[in-house]
Formats: structure tokens, sequence, C-alpha cells
């Protein structure tokens, strides 16, 4: 899918909407337990280069790869745990693919690396969430809901409000929106360790679980998207490595070199390290009646006053000014 940066950028207030080619359509779909679908896109990629694609896609990750540190404010931390919440649940709505909600998450970051938020500007980061992952889905979707029906629990944000933090995330991230996620690896991943058998489905629900769930530490961005989507494959194996033996499994079946070890069993820890209670939270969000069912949603409904956005200063509030992390 070609990059927003490769785009005329005379219209910039245009919808916005990506470009769809036939191959986006040739995918492989496997249900998960929970009901939601994973696709494993072939991108036209025959078994016999597969190992040369996992390269180039490895190449690129580090090609994309940037500095960023969000700062640690306890209110930034609760802010962002709350904005993935939101999008986990809008992607269960929406019936998203798993993928789309990760780059979001990855907009998300990246943007807070380089733009301020005063902390009283709470509804700053709910409209930063509902931007990043409207322009998640317009990367990665066949069909993007109109703006409208983005909703947000306690604010009603007019369409061109929306639209003005769109642009001002693209300006901020400097039209670079392409980029590689976890479950581009999880086709070669999860067919070489299962080689000729289908992969079990509880396999692959637990790695979905894994990745999603990583997305809730405030470093997602020091992880490279191959090292989290190979570390989740181990870990839901639920097989106890240590480096010497991972080092042995990773390179049975992978090119010598293809990933770092030392990161892969980092990663592979800090899975292990997660509460148990945040990879259920997250198989929660995977039906799509999550969004409906959430006691917090039904609370805001009745008891909350939904504040309405119409307008908005260009920047939305946010300062222009980028923070020295």
């Amino acid at each position: 899918m070609e990059d927003y940066h490769s785009r005329s950028a005379s219209s910039p207030s245009s919808q916005l909407l990506c470009q769809e080619s036939e191959t986006c359509l040739d995918e492989e779909e496997v249900v998960t337990d929970e009901g939601a679908s994973v696709s494993f896109s072939n991108d036209s990629v025959s078994e016999a280069n597969e190992d040369e694609y996992v390269q180039m896609l490895i190449d690129r990750e580090r090609s994309e790869s940037e500095s960023s540190h969000i700062s640690i404010d306890e209110w930034i931390k609760c802010a962002r745990l709350d904005a993935i919440t939101w999008i986990l649940k809008a992607r269960a709505l929406f019936g998203f693919q798993f993928q789309t909600a990760y780059l979001s998450v990855v907009y998300f970051d990246r943007f807070l690396s380089r733009r301020v938020i005063d902390s009283e500007k709470y509804w700053a980061i709910r409209l930063l969430s509902l931007a990043c992952l409207s322009l998640a889905a317009k990367m990665e979707e066949c069909r993007v809901p109109p703006l409208s029906e983005f909703r947000v629990e306690e604010y009603n944000f007019g369409s061109e409000v929306i639209q003005r933090m769109e642009l001002l995330v693209l300006n901020t991230l400097q039209w670079k929106m392409s980029s590689v996620t976890p479950f581009a690896y999880l086709h070669h991943f999860i067919t070489k360790l299962f080689k000729d058998q289908s992969p079990p489905r509880n396999v692959i629900s637990r790695t979905v679980q894994l990745i999603l769930a990583m997305m809730r530490d405030v470093n997602l961005m020091d992880q490279r998207p191959s090292v989290v989507a190979r570390a989740a494959t181990l870990v839901a194996l639920d097989r106890k490595l240590t480096r010497e033996t991972m080092e042995i499994e990773i390179n049975s079946f992978s090119p010598c070199g293809l990933l770092e070890i030392g990161d892969v069993f980092s990663c592979y820890n800090r899975m292990q390290e997660l509460d148990t209670r945040e990879v259920t939270l997250i198989a929660e969000f995977s039906s799509t009646d999550a969004f409906e069912n959430t006691s917090t949603i039904s609370a805001f409904r009745t008891k909350t006053k939904r504040l309405t956005f119409n307008d908005c200063d260009q920047d939305c509030g946010i300062s222009d000014e980028q923070q020295k992390r």
C-alpha cells in the first residue's frame, strides 16, 4: 500500500481515503478462539522466497525506526492506557484488523514523542486517539466508516475538528504513515513453527493477545515489530526457553542473523511478566460486542454530559513547541 507521503499534498483538506488495490484482498483469514479473524496477508509472495520477503520487511523496519521517548508523567501513562482501551473497543465495534489498532497506537506514540499536550487538555488526548485510529484504518482497511461514526464517550467531536487533528498528526509525522507491524510476520513465524500442519487456533489467539497487550508498554516504539512477533509466538507455545534454547529454536528455521537473539529474549521475558489480567482484558476486546457491553460506556451514556466540539483552532489546542526529552 502506498505511503501517504508519496501522494499529492495539493489538497490537504481532502478525505485522505487510501487507494486500495486488488492485492489487499488476497489474504488468508484464520478465526481465533474469540471469534475474531486474523488476516495473514500473502502479498503475492511464494513460499520459496518468503525468507527474502521477511528480510525485506526487517530491513524496512530498521529504516523506519526513530528515536522517540514519551513523557512518563503519571497523567500521560493513564491517558495513554485509556486511549488504547478505546482504540481496542472501537476496533472490535468496526471489525477492523488487529494491525489497524496496533498501527494507530504507533501513530499515537510517535505524535506524543514530538508534541506536548497539557494535562488539563484531556479532550485533546481523546481526539488524538480518534484521529490516529481513523488514519490507521485508511491505511489498512478496505472500507472505512465516515468520521461521524467514530464516537468518543464523553465528547462529541465534529467531523471538521477530527479532520484538523488528522492533518496535525500527518504533518507532525511528516506524512510517513506506512509502517511495519508485528502482524506482518505472523504468517511466516507461525507456519515455520508448525511446518505443514495447521497451527492450533489457541496459539494464534494467544499470540495476537500478547502482541496487543504489548501495546500497553509505554516503551512500545523501542521494540522492533519483528522482535515482538517472534517473542509472542514463542510465549504462546508456553515453553520455558533459556537464551541458548531460544537461539537454537530460532536458527532452526530462520537464516542466521535475521533476528537479534538478545532482543527477542528480552522481549520474550517482558511478555512473560505481563499481568494475566492484562492479557485477559485484551481478549475481552476481541469480541464485536465489547464496545456496547462495556459498563463504563453505559455509565457515560446515562450520567455524563457529552461536551461538543464543533470548532477549534488549527492545532486543536496542542502546543507547537516540541518537548526535549
